[in-house]
């Protein structure tokens, strides 16, 4: 007699219980380890940050007060170009530790949303450029852009803390 199979809702442990799988094979970890293009994402990246942050804060207080649309303006050009450059760089280090340019198992979904970041902040650049759109309309794209790179800074904050507790297991 056949024997009804288990309800895979009840055979499945909880999602938080089941083991994550590594991040890095040890392969990846020691050429990530060994490779310039991680001290490079490693400056890049709070660089990056603390443009933001200071491109936020102007664009804000252009938003609010009508003053200041120049230095809001250059600031979120600087910070798209820093954008492109780790985004660039970031291929290349994708490349050296997983033999993938983008989308390695690894990174898939921050690589993902990182394209969506990228859009986001060339949809601003194209509209700059080509006076698309009145000031305040830019800034509010700039806005939306940096929304989205703080999604994206978040998901590889978290990554990165993954990949620090699994190294420290290993």
């Amino acid at each position: 007699m056949l024997q009804p199979l288990p309800s895979p809702a009840l055979s499945r442990r909880p999602v938080a219980d089941r083991p994550r799988p590594a991040l890095y094979t040890p392969q990846e970890r020691a050429r990530r380890d060994a490779t310039g293009w991680t001290l490079v994402q490693g400056i890049l990246a709070p660089l990056q940050f603390l443009v933001f942050l200071v491109s936020l804060g102007l664009v804000l207080r252009y938003l609010v007060t009508g003053h200041g649309e120049s230095p809001a303006v250059v600031s979120v050009l600087v910070k798209t170009l820093l954008l492109y450059t780790i985004m660039i760089t970031g291929c290349i280090w994708e490349k050296v530790v997983f033999g993938r340019w983008l989308f390695a198992p690894a990174f898939f979904w921050e690589d993902v949303f990182s394209m969506a970041v990228l859009a986001l902040h060339t949809a601003y650049l194209l509209c700059w450029w080509g006076g698309w759109l009145d000031s305040r309309p830019q800034m509010l794209l700039a806005l939306a852009a940096y929304a989205a790179y703080l999604i994206n800074a978040v998901q590889f904050i978290l990554k990165l803390r993954m990949a620090r507790l699994q190294g420290a297991a290993a």
